[in-house]
């Protein structure tokens, strides 16, 4: 088993049980409202400070999403 540690959002801890399978248990708080209004939770990424340094490559591999309150992108195309 780790030792607890600090995700930002959560605390957890891992261990691997005698078959290999990795289980991670995870605390509910703080939450992933603490650095962002709730209403605004998932338009736009949030690092959390490690990662900072890789936002670059992290955005260029991550592909473009559409919310369900937006309007969908047309295919080859661009919102208007």
């Amino acid at each position: 088993m780790t030792q607890i540690l600090d995700r930002q959002y959560f605390t957890s801890i891992y261990f691997r049980e005698p078959g290999g399978v990795l289980f991670e248990i995870a605390t509910d708080t703080p939450g992933f409202d603490i650095d962002e209004p709730l209403l605004e939770l998932g338009r736009s990424l949030r690092l959390p400070p490690w990662l900072e340094p890789s936002r670059a490559d992290i955005e260029a591999a991550v592909p473009p999403l559409r919310l369900p309150d937006e309007e969908p992108v047309p295919a080859g195309g661009s919102a208007a």
